[in-house]
């Protein structure tokens, strides 16, 4: 069997073999499903709450997706703006870290109280878990420049926005895609935490909500659906952005720089 295929059906067998073990235990000891719903009654509330379950979802993943790209933007400017001089980065890196560290869910309260806008401070809250990856690895991706092609661009009086698009960027790519695969799933769990303290209803519901609503009701197998869902946009998020990794670094060449300003000699 080809390894792509291994690949695909070996952790598909595992998920289905510890499916059956789990609804096996539920039945078989009879297990009542407001204590450990089995996969099947899981199913059968995740069909009969497919609409309200989807809305959620889409409040969700409106927040996540806001938080990634505003992460993304933000991220890369400060990491371009750190690597500018090595004071600066030992100046600014320890509130950078120190933003990380903090947990969010102290600050998500004081959050949602100062910013009336409730999908605003969602984003905000999201925002900060997210956001540490992509500077982190975007300032490693911009400092691990090959000192010989840093030289060799000197050499040839490349522009400083020059050697910034032709031989950092590229050189920080790998690095920052690496960054953005972990942010994707951050921004998902910030946004899980961000709602699990708004505590918001009505129109902007997410997942969070309904596992809150759930809980509340006792309503055990609605739970695990919405948590279902949680689980499943975090995998299809990675997978999304693993594609995109690979697409992006497919046809990327190590010496574009180099050839780009030899061509420009010419």
């Amino acid at each position: 069997m080809p390894a792509r295929l291994i690949s695909i059906f070996a952790p598909l067998a595992v998920g289905i073999l510890f499916l059956l073990l789990w609804q096996g235990v539920c039945y078989f000891w009879h297990i009542p499903p407001y204590l450990m719903p089995a996969p099947s009654d899981i199913a059968r509330s995740l069909f009969s709450n497919i609409d309200t379950l989807c809305h959620a979802l889409y409040s969700t993943l409106t927040v996540t997706l806001a938080a990634l790209c505003v992460s993304v933007v933000l991220g890369v400017l400060v990491a371009f703006v750190l690597v500018q001089h090595p004071l600066i980065e030992r100046s600014l890196m320890p509130y950078v870290v120190l933003m990380q560290v903090t947990p969010v869910v102290a600050l998500a309260p004081l959050i949602i109280i100062l910013v009336k806008t409730t999908l605003l401070a969602l984003v905000i809250c999201a925002t900060l878990i997210a956001i540490f990856p992509i500077i982190s690895n975007t300032l490693q991706g911009f400092k691990s420049v090959d000192p010989g092609l840093e030289a060799f661009f000197r050499m040839h009086k490349a522009s400083r926005l020059k050697t910034l698009l032709r031989l950092q960027i590229p050189s920080a790519l790998p690095m920052f895609m690496a960054g953005l695969q972990i942010s994707s799933g951050l921004a998902l769990v910030g946004a899980v935490v961000a709602e699990f303290v708004a505590g918001t209803g009505g129109n902007s519901a997410g997942l969070a909500y309904e596992i809150l609503q759930a809980g509340f009701q006792m309503d055990i197998p609605r739970m695990f659906a919405a948590l279902f869902m949680i689980t499943l946009t975090g995998l299809a998020l990675y997978m999304a952005t693993s594609s995109i990794r690979k697409l992006v670094l497919h046809n990327r060449v190590q010496h574009y720089g180099v050839s780009s300003v030899k061509q420009d000699d010419d």
